[in-house]
């Protein structure tokens, strides 16, 4: 009850959450005054928490600390590298200072953004009052409330729940539908729990709230078949037999060979989250095309023999695709999912998916449309070699409004990829393999033109429906395959 209203709460599950929820905030500020009291008796110092250094990071690795604790720094010095969920990037000092304490060494993992990463002071000799400084993580950071919640739940259980008098209800019914299938499938003991339900039923709730004190559930040995036909009636071995038995991790048999699990780094844990929620909400439909290589094919011999220029296959595609982009502007656009509106673009920004130790990652070959062919090779050369090496910019691999990724040279025909949002549309590329393509018949002819050998490769488009339709795909893609067959158009 507070002065502007009053909240009556019957429910007793819905009462528990209420007040550890209250004592939740409690003790956070009590943690917090703690701190600052703490804080108070040492030098002006400042915490500096770890930097958001791209728009999706949500946490990030320490991967080496560039100075050492003592050392003093200016604006613009490197203090740290930090892996983030695209690349490796470095965390630079805005002012003077010194760095007093780190709290996270080299090779930290999964540090929240905002978490202390270290403690900088303005003069040197303050540092030593940082040698045995530590903030916890569960009072500086606003977002993690477990702490504070697992050292409250066990005083507001006690507290709340009454026993009641009597159980009304036969054993086998004691616990709800809900908190049988949560408990056993958390392997715990819930009949133990005197419930809150009509006529001292365990609920769902009451599981919840003793997860933490619940009992694991008894381990029963299974009986041989033969063994229970021998030695007990029909009967009693069928009631045995619809008895769960539960295994302890003792008794659960080791599979065979050798494995070890692998822990996704923070790039691979956030593109899985992306493509995930793309795949899920965006309205992906495909459109395909097959295409001649062999003019394509014909001018790189031509441009190495007479320029010394070696162009790839993939620079031709990103050139094809950027003057597609150009005269079919309505795929050039993204999404903006907040506002529910298309955002068209004037800059054909090319995003090349690159594949890297660390995942995939796509750096952006920009104003793509207005490059020469030479100027996209060396462009797309130098991102993915930088790309590969965690060196990328932000700026370098943020943004872009059309995607291409390209498995041809892994020996893939075809493919559809997932969208990267906020982009409207991505273009899957797979190999060119020899096929024989029949010639057109000549009425009249005394001699009929044999089938002719030509490298065909297919490209898929994915596009998200709210912002391209069919008819405008299917342009977009004539477009591609005329300029891409007829390679002397990209010089226009």
């Amino acid at each position: 009850k507070n002065s502007s209203y009053t909240l009556y709460i019957q429910d007793p599950t819905m009462l528990r959450l209420a007040l550890q929820r209250t004592n939740t905030i409690l003790f956070r500020r009590q943690s917090q005054s703690a701190w600052r009291a703490l804080s108070s008796s040492l030098p002006s110092h400042e915490v500096v928490g770890l930097p958001a250094l791209s728009p999706t990071m949500e946490s990030g690795n320490i991967a080496d600390w560039k100075i050492e604790e003592g050392q003093a720094f200016g604006p613009g010095d490197v203090l740290c590298e930090v892996e983030t969920d695209k690349a490796t990037v470095d965390f630079e000092a805005q002012d003077d200072g010194v760095l007093a304490k780190i709290l996270k060494p080299s090779g930290s993992q999964d540090i929240k953004v905002g978490a202390p990463v270290c403690i900088v002071v303005e003069d040197e000799d303050d540092v030593a009052s940082f040698a045995d400084y530590n903030v916890l993580d569960d009072v500086s950071s606003a977002d993690d409330e477990t702490p504070a919640v697992v050292a409250s739940s066990d005083t507001v259980t006690e507290a709340v729940v009454t026993p009641s008098p009597s159980r009304d209800i036969e054993d086998q019914y004691i616990l709800s539908p809900a908190a049988r299938h949560l408990s056993q499938s958390k392997g715990l003991d819930a009949t133990v729990l005197t419930g809150t339900g009509k006529g001292g039923r365990v609920t769902k709730g009451d599981v919840l709230l003793n997860l933490d004190s619940l009992p694991p559930l008894p381990v029963v040995s299974a009986v041989p078949p033969v063994a229970v036909a021998a030695s007990v009636p029909v009967a009693a071995a069928a009631a045995a037999a619809a008895t769960p038995v539960y295994l302890s991790e003792a008794e659960v048999p080791e599979p065979a060979g050798s494995f070890e699990d692998v822990p996704n780094n923070n790039m691979r844990k956030v593109i899985a989250k992306r493509l995930t929620e793309s795949k899920r909400d965006v309205p992906h439909f495909y459109t395909s095309v097959e295409i001649e290589l062999d003019e394509v094919l014909a001018l790189r011999k031509k441009l190495v023999n007479d320029h010394e220029v070696k162009v790839s296959v993939n620079d031709l595609i990103i050139k094809s695709s950027a003057l597609a982009l150009r005269d079919i502007s309505a795929v050039n656009a993204t999404y903006n999912d907040k506002k529910s509106e298309i955002v068209p673009s004037d800059d054909v920004d090319i995003s090349v998916a690159v594949a890297t130790p660390t995942g995939l990652i796509t750096p952006i070959v920009t104003g793509a449309d207005k490059r020469g062919l030479s100027s996209i090779s060396s462009c797309v050369k130098d991102l993915a070699t930088r790309a590969r090496d965690g060196k990328l910019k932000p700026e370098e691999y943020q943004g872009g409004t059309f995607t291409i990724s390209n498995l041809g040279m892994f020996g893939i025909d075809e493919f559809s990829a997932v969208i990267n949002p906020p982009q409207a549309a991505i273009l899957a590329v797979g190999g060119g393999s020899p096929r024989i393509i029949p010639t057109p018949y000549v009425e009249g002819a005394e001699e009929q033109e044999p089938p002719k050998v030509k490298t065909i490769m297919t490209a898929r488009l994915s596009a998200d429906r709210r912002v391209v339709d069919e008819a405008t795909a299917a342009v977009f893609m004539k477009a591609f395959q005329e300029y891409l067959s007829k390679p002397h158009l990209l010089s226009l």
